[in-house]
């Protein structure tokens, strides 16, 4: 029997697909298939190569200093061009031939002229990651074969059907979409930033960038919604109702999801939290996934930090 699994979009949120692979480890589950969508292809991609421990190290130490060193801005087609992260990862290891990983794993992806859904199967994992986490307007399109590629997210958020094609028997699923509609990140607004005395301090650079990035919760309602909040709010509208529909159609056997929805899509100084709920989600379930995927070992759970 081959366990697969679908890790679904979610940006900072899918930090939680680290405590759910985690957990499944220390319970004797090993996972032979794996397709990822945007965020989900990235760490899907991280446990195929054996390298989720440096993954989950790297990302519960990000601090916003570290994330602003990977930005190269571009406004042709995005902000970002995305190539120094991308490097980045290729240095952590994360650089074989999708065709040479010891489990079956595909990556979802959204074509830019017709909006058709593509499966990246072969080649560089590294360039299946870069096109399906490409956020629109955040990151650059990529051109694949002829035809440039978007985020994965953007047509299927929780990539159920490539995971039954590349050949699972039993389908877990890890939806980060629920109860998303109105959330968006929390963090401070530049209104609530004071000193000691309760003044009103002056931001420095990484802070501006932080705030511009992550929309504010505490607006005044009759206050013009900004550009990334009306990104943000819209990806999770279109996501949530694109998940119903799928998910609806092609269910998976085994449904995790974990309580990320406080979470925003750039709040990633969150990731021990999301990766905790992961763990969680997944110890809730392990009656049903052991039973399921026939494992009947003594179970040790993965330690929450």
């Amino acid at each position: 029997m081959k366990v697969g699994i679908a890790l679904g979009s979610g940006a900072a949120r899918g930090w939680a697909h680290i405590g759910v692979l985690k957990q499944l480890q220390s319970m004797g589950i090993k996972v032979d298939v794996i397709a990822g969508s945007s965020i989900g292809s990235f760490v899907g991609a991280a446990y195929a190569t054996n390298h989720l421990t440096e993954l989950e190290n790297w990302v519960t130490h990000l601090n916003w200093k570290e994330l602003l060193s990977f930005v190269d801005i571009n406004l042709s087609g995005g902000l970002l061009q995305g190539d120094k992260l991308i490097n980045f990862f290729r240095e952590v290891g994360i650089c074989s031939a999708i065709e040479d990983l010891p489990c079956h794993y595909g990556a979802v992806a959204t074509e830019f002229g017709t909006g058709q859904e593509v499966w990246l199967r072969k080649g560089p994992v590294l360039e299946a990651i870069r096109a399906s986490c490409t956020f629109p307007s955040l990151f650059n399109p990529v051109l694949h074969e002829e035809r440039w590629l978007l985020d994965g997210g953007l047509v299927n958020p929780v990539p159920v059907s490539l995971c039954r094609a590349l050949g699972a028997d039993v389908v877990i699923a890890v939806d980060l979409n629920t109860q998303l509609v109105g959330r968006h990140a929390l963090f401070e607004t530049p209104e609530q930033k004071t000193d000691d005395k309760g003044e009103k301090r002056d931001l420095g650079k990484i802070e501006i960038v932080k705030n511009w990035l992550t929309p504010s919760l505490t607006k005044n309602k009759d206050e013009h919604p900004g550009l990334l909040d009306v990104i943000t709010a819209s990806i999770n509208i279109m996501q949530d109702r694109i998940t119903r529909s799928r998910m609806a159609g092609d269910p998976p056997d085994i449904l995790l999801s974990p309580r990320v929805n406080d979470i925003g899509m750039f709040d990633f100084g969150h990731a021990q939290e999301a990766i905790d709920e992961g763990v969680i989600v997944t110890q809730n379930a392990q009656k049903r996934i052991l039973d399921l995927c026939g494992v009947k070992e003594e179970v040790h759970d993965y330690e929450i930090s």
